[in-house]
């Protein structure tokens, strides 16, 4: 077990009672399905698991680092994952947790795809790889590209939980991490593309873009 009694005395309250309730990763899972999506209005944003609960929106990485947090809370790693793309696709990040020996991964996303993955994956490659073919664009070319090493956020300390300032530094050193090739030098073009269902399932997504607003106005209202 991976005590965090060492930061777990500056959480708020609140914050210690949601944690204590998260103490699975499908109710970590369930828990970042009721926090919309974060589409970065104003700019960039690398958010810290307590501007995460005060926001209520978060994205890939952020909800990763939420994710994280809550298992360290009941004693096991904090740890990310970084998936790799083309510079035409954009990186996501998730969450990765072991149970029964078997790796499984907590995501925040927008999308019907890339989502959660149950403690079924024998190895972090194989946990990596059940995202490739669900890794696609508008086009149906498949862009991942590589994976990173499991990163643990406590090399980082634990500052980064409780902190008000975006996270910059965290996520440059996930980014720089060691990651490993997915396709070893194969061309991407010989890989067979998304076909219209596959493209058309990776269209749905849970938030839409005016569902934030809708939702503040209804609380401005209230």
């Amino acid at each position: 077990m991976i005590d965090p009694r060492a930061w777990s005395d500056r959480l708020t309250q609140d914050e210690r009672r949601l944690f204590r309730d998260l103490d699975r990763p499908s109710k970590i899972q369930d828990y970042l399905e009721t926090i919309p999506i974060n589409f970065e209005r104003a700019g960039d944003t690398c958010k810290s698991p307590r501007m995460v609960l005060e926001t209520r929106s978060a994205h890939c990485i952020e909800g990763a680092m939420l994710a994280a947090t809550a298992l360290w809370f009941h004693g096991q790693r904090p740890l990310l994952l970084d998936l790799k793309a083309t510079a035409r696709d954009v990186d996501h990040v998730v969450a990765p947790f072991r149970a029964h020996g078997c790796w499984g991964a907590i995501s925040k996303t927008n999308h019907a795809v890339l989502r959660y993955r149950d403690p079924v994956y024998r190895t972090v490659r194989e946990l990596a790889m059940s995202y490739f073919h669900e890794y696609t664009i508008d086009s149906g070319l498949k862009t991942l590209t590589s994976y990173s090493a499991i990163f643990d956020l406590r090399r980082l300390g634990s500052d980064w939980i409780v902190g008000g300032e975006h996270l910059w530094d965290l996520s440059y050193a996930l980014d720089r991490s060691r990651h490993y090739s997915i396709l070893n030098g194969r061309p991407r073009r010989t890989l067979r593309r998304a076909d219209v269902i596959e493209r058309r399932a990776g269209t749905l997504v849970q938030w839409n873009r005016d569902a934030r607003t809708r939702e503040r106005d209804r609380s401005d209202r209230a």
